[in-house]
């Protein structure tokens, strides 16, 4: 993400006056991702104690802003008045970003449910497009508080790249601004989130050895009190190869756009030669700065989580396609919840009208 600016003063609005009140020096930090082949700046602004600041904004020629026509962001991460240890939400998930009328409906709504049953309480998602289908199941899932939704049309204004790597697939942005939203989540979730889980809308953070997160949690802070980072290895489970007996080859799905994640059970075993990359449970009042799959400015400690607690499934095309059926790893988890994943499915598909009369009986 590239941030140019000519100055680096940061103004702030005081109380609910549109009134200039002061400036403060803003460093730039500049951060090339080794793998993202762009660089990027982040402007940090810290606020004088004296100052009860709302909106923040950059201004490239501020000796001469009269009239503050400018666009001010509202000061989301500020710290409210509440009782320690007490938050509006313990899970929220970031989602970054849809595009290119993404409408993979199935598996989105498989993946919110198994997380609704993994003790999420609000996923945050930044849209910039997606298709019809799943453009009506966001609006269910937005209307019952569930989802909140970030209108992101960052296409309009930049070029943004369609897939990780600029310097292969062009553009003048990584990945529809994938880092900034990342960062936004963060600190939009600071003050009303226990914990933030960074991940793709295709990945499941998903605990082995615990039922849910709250418990994965409370089991991993008590023995890591100083950690604010959690990194959880990503599995990829090739979409190509699917459980033989057909067990979850449901006939109400048949027409829903999308992948059903139960019928992937084949498990590449990570190349741990090469580069692997995590996501991240992280709590959000002990980060600054983050990048995809790590952490780059935090406060505490950073705790890999061995794959055998907790694992991301990650149900997408094969990463290692050379890897013969025999090779891979038979990882059935998700069976453990299909009693109430699967309902739950059906009743989210209904009330959008996405299964039909005939289905539903």
């Amino acid at each position: 993400m590239r941030i140019w600016v000519w100055s680096r003063p940061c103004f702030w609005l005081h109380g609910q006056e549109k009134e200039l009140k002061g400036d403060v020096p803003s460093p730039l930090h500049y951060h090339l991702h080794r793998h993202l082949h762009l660089p990027h700046q982040y402007v940090m602004c810290q606020i004088p104690q004296s100052c009860d600041a709302t909106h923040v904004t950059l201004l490239t020629q501020p000796d001469h802003v009269k009239d503050l026509k400018q666009k001010w962001l509202p000061i989301r991460n500020k710290v409210a008045l509440k009782k320690e240890n007490e938050f509006e939400f313990d899970f929220t998930v970031c989602v970054s970003t849809l595009f290119g009328g993404y409408n993979n409906v199935l598996q989105f709504a498989q993946t919110l449910e198994m997380y609704r049953m993994l003790g999420v309480d609000r996923v945050v998602i930044y849209n910039t497009s997606c298709g019809p289908e799943l453009n009506r199941l966001l609006h269910s899932y937005s209307q019952e508080g569930f989802v909140e939704m970030v209108p992101w049309p960052i296409d309009k204004h930049l070029k943004p790249s369609w897939r990780w790597n600029p310097t292969e697939h062009g553009g003048d942005l990584h990945y529809f601004g994938q880092l900034t939203t990342l960062n936004e989540c963060i600190y939009r979730s600071m003050e009303r989130s226990r914990y933030v889980l960074l991940n793709d809308i295709d990945e499941i953070i998903m605990p082995y050895q615990h039922d849910s997160l709250t418990s994965l949690m409370d089991t991993l802070q008590p023995q890591h009190p100083n950690t604010g980072v959690f990194l959880i290895e990503n599995h990829i489970f090739p979409k190509k190869h699917f459980e033989p007996s057909q067990r979850f080859h449901l006939p109400q799905w048949s027409g829903v756009p999308g992948i059903n994640i139960l019928e992937h059970v084949y498990r590449e075993e990570p190349d741990r030669s090469r580069y692997h990359p995590y996501k991240m449970i992280v709590q959000p009042r002990m980060v600054e700065q983050t990048s995809v799959h790590e952490m780059l400015r935090n406060f505490g400690e950073r705790f890999k989580v061995p794959p055998e607690v907790c694992r991301i499934i990650h149900v997408r095309v094969p990463l290692q396609g050379s890897l013969t059926l025999e090779q891979l790893k038979v990882d059935k988890r998700l069976w453990d919840f299909h009693e109430r994943m699967i309902p739950n499915v059906d009743n989210v598909l209904r009330k959008v009208g996405l299964l039909s009369s005939d289905q539903q009986k």
